[in-house]
């Protein structure tokens, strides 16, 4: 059986995502989640998250700098940037380094601090961490902060424009990662279109075709709560997913691609 790498993004965003991906980890239908810090009720979600003690479970840091949290060096960054916003700045060089460096570092030093350890991994929401700028500002933190960490790449990403645009971003974030001597993912997948998430049970299977040993698939689940319609607004997929995840299907799927959560 080859190994997989079953991470839930968004740790954090709402009472309700936090929830039910501590709900999938205790089932052990995850082995990994990806800690957005600033999230609301930080060290609150970090202790009953640890409380469970999953042998092998991995928590990352899922570095934000778009959507509608708050920015944790708020008023120094007001809010934080629409995505397509950021890349623009992000690929023209317009962007404020400074402003940028100061909110990732502050999210290593929450993470660190809430969980009292370093981060196992590093991501980013809306995969923030493979655009120009960011990914260096990103490394250089890891450096300071989480030396043994390994940072998601995402070549090869999943179905349609959005994965190829996500994969395309990854040859450069592979190359600087590996010249600053941190792993990286072997194999990556998982972005499909949110509006074709009621066929998620059929979707799913299909990350699994091709990806090696060791490969990591990304997932969005959680319960829907006043607390996420208020900052995110893609609902209903988080909870489709989770009924997956959490149903018969999930584990059939694996076991008939050949993969165990591991």
């Amino acid at each position: 059986m080859k190994r997989l790498v079953l991470c839930a993004d968004d740790y954090g965003l709402s009472p309700g995502v936090s929830l039910a991906i501590r709900e999938l980890a205790a089932a052990r239908r995850l082995n990994a989640t990806s800690v957005m810090t600033a999230g609301p009720d930080l060290r609150a979600e970090a202790a009953s998250l640890l409380a469970l003690a999953v042998p092998g479970f991995q928590i990352g840091l899922h570095v934000t700098l778009t959507g509608g949290l708050d920015p944790l060096t708020r008023p120094a960054l007001p809010r934080f940037f629409g995505l397509t916003g950021l890349m623009l700045r992000c690929f023209t060089g317009a962007i404020d380094r400074a402003m940028l460096a100061a909110e990732i570092e502050a999210q290593f030093a929450a993470f660190v601090e809430a969980f009292g350890r370093a981060p196992d991994f590093i991501d980013g929401h809306q995969h923030v961490h493979l655009l120009p700028v960011v990914r260096g500002l990103v490394l250089e933190a890891a450096r300071r902060h989480a030396p043994g960490a390994w940072l998601r790449q995402c070549h090869g990403a999943g179905e349609g424009l959005k994965g190829r645009i996500i994969s395309g971003l990854s040859g450069g974030l592979v190359a600087d990662a590996r010249a600053a001597g941190f792993a990286t993912n072997p194999g990556f997948s998982g972005a499909y279109e949110f509006d074709r998430a009621t066929g998620f049970a059929e979707i799913f299977p299909r990350f699994l075709t091709g990806l090696p040993d060791g490969g990591l698939v990304m997932v969005h689940p959680g319960h829907v709560d006043d607390a996420l319609k208020r900052v995110d607004p893609v609902h209903q997929p988080r909870a489709v997913e989770f009924a997956y995840l959490a149903g018969d299907r999930f584990p059939k799927a694996l076991a008939a691609a050949g993969f165990a959560l591991g």
